[in-house]
C-alpha cells in the first residue's frame, strides 16, 4: 500500500471507530454501581434462587449484581428500607407488617413489589422417632422458631398462637435453618420451624440422611391465623413423597414476593422482570420453585403495590 493511501485510510478507520463508539447507547446510571439482592440462608430456597438470579442478571444486563446472604424476610426488608440492598425476597405476611410499620417494623418501609414468585410452605420438622405428634405437643420442648430477623420466626409464633399455645411455652433456640438442621440431627432440639419452597435443599438433604416427619398444621389453625392476619395464609398439603413422607400432611402456605426499594429505577425493574421470566426454565433446572413463576399471577401482590416499573412491564407484556 502506498504512503499516499495509508494516511487517508487510517484517518477513515479512526473516524469509523469514533462514530461507532459515539453511537453506542450510554450505560444506565444504575448499571454503574453494584445492585444488591438480599436472599437468605445457605440451605434455603432464597439462597439458591437469589444466587442464580444474580448470576443471570449480571450476565444478561451487564451489571454487577451481588447476592447477599441474610437471615431472611425481615432482614431483607430492613436492608432494603435502610438502602443496604436494592432488591430482595420476602414473605407476604412480613411484607404486610413492613408496609404498615407493625410487628418487627417500627415505621412503614418505602418498598414496592416486583413479582409474586411462588407459595412457601410452613414446615414443622421432627425426627421420625419423636413422640411429638401435633403442634400442641411442642409445649415445653426445645424448638427453633427461626433466626432473629427471619420471616420464619414471625410465622412460627403465629402458628403456635393459632394452635392454642404461646411461644413463651416453647424453649426457643432461635436458630437459622443450617443450625436447626444440625441441632435436630444431633438431638439438641426436638423440632424446628421453617418457611420455604418445595423442596427446601437443606431439609431434603437431612431427609436423605435421617428419617424425619412433618407435623400437620390443621385447617382450623390456618383459619385462625388468617383471621388474625388477613389475606396471607391459606391451607394446603405437603404432597406424598415430600422429604420421604408416605402420606399427605396438612400445611399452611404464604406467598413469596420479589420486592425492591421504591427508589429503584423503573428501567432496572423492567430489566429484572425480563430476565426473571426469560430465564425461568433455566433457573428452575437448579431451583424447582422457580418453575412456579406465572406471569398471570405475578401481579397479585397485596398488600404491597407494584413498583411503577413492574406495572409498565406487565402492561406491555399483556398487550
Amino acid at each position: 500500500m502506498s504512503r499516499l493511501l495509508r494516511g487517508p485510510i487510517a484517518a477513515l478507520l479512526l473516524v469509523a471507530v469514533l462514530l461507532a463508539s459515539g453511537c453506542a447507547p450510554p450505560q444506565p446510571s444504575w448499571a454503574q454501581r453494584p445492585i444488591r439482592l438480599a436472599g437468605g440462608s445457605a440451605t434455603g430456597v432464597y439462597y439458591d434462587y437469589g444466587q442464580r438470579l444474580a448470576e443471570t442478571l449480571s450476565a444478561d444486563v451487564d451489571a454487577d449484581v451481588r447476592f447477599l446472604e441474610t437471615n431472611g424476610s425481615v432482614d431483607n426488608l430492613r436492608r432494603i428500607g435502610a438502602g443496604d440492598a436494592e432488591l430482595g425476597f420476602a414473605q407476604s405476611d412480613v411484607v404486610a407488617d413492613a408496609v404498615s410499620g407493625t410487628g418487627e417494623f417500627d415505621d412503614p418501609l418505602p418498598i414496592r413489589a416486583v413479582a409474586r414468585l411462588y407459595d412457601e410452605y410452613v414446615h414443622v420438622v421432627v425426627r421420625a422417632d419423636s413422640d411429638i405428634r401435633s403442634i400442641s405437643g411442642l409445649a415445653g420442648r426445645r424448638v427453633s422458631l427461626g433466626a432473629r430477623g427471619s420471616g420464619v420466626s414471625v410465622v412460627a409464633k403465629r402458628v403456635l398462637a393459632a394452635s392454642g399455645i404461646g411461644d413463651e411455652a416453647i424453649d426457643d433456640r432461635q436458630l437459622g435453618l443450617d443450625a436447626s438442621i444440625a441441632a435436630l440431627d444431633g438431638s439438641r432440639i426436638d423440632a424446628f420451624f421453617w418457611v420455604g419452597g418445595l423442596p427446601t435443599p437443606g431439609i431434603e438433604r437431612l431427609a436423605a440422611e435421617r428419617e424425619i416427619r412433618l407435623l400437620s398444621i390443621d385447617a382450623d389453625a390456618v383459619e385462625r391465623a388468617g383471621l388474625a392476619h388477613p389475606g396471607v395464609y391459606r391451607p394446603a398439603e405437603f404432597p406424598v413423597g415430600a422429604y420421604g413422607s408416605e402420606q399427605p400432611t396438612s400445611a399452611m402456605t404464604v406467598p413469596n414476593y420479589l420486592v425492591g426499594s421504591a427508589d429503584v429505577p423503573d428501567d432496572l425493574v423492567r430489566e429484572v422482570l425480563d430476565v426473571l421470566f426469560s430465564a425461568r426454565v433455566e433457573i428452575a433446572g437448579d431451583v424447582p420453585a422457580a418453575a412456579l413463576l406465572d406471569r398471570r399471577l405475578a401481579i397479585f401482590t397485596d398488600p404491597i403495590p407494584l413498583h411503577p416499573g413492574a406495572v409498565e412491564y406487565y402492561r406491555d407484556a399483556h398487550g
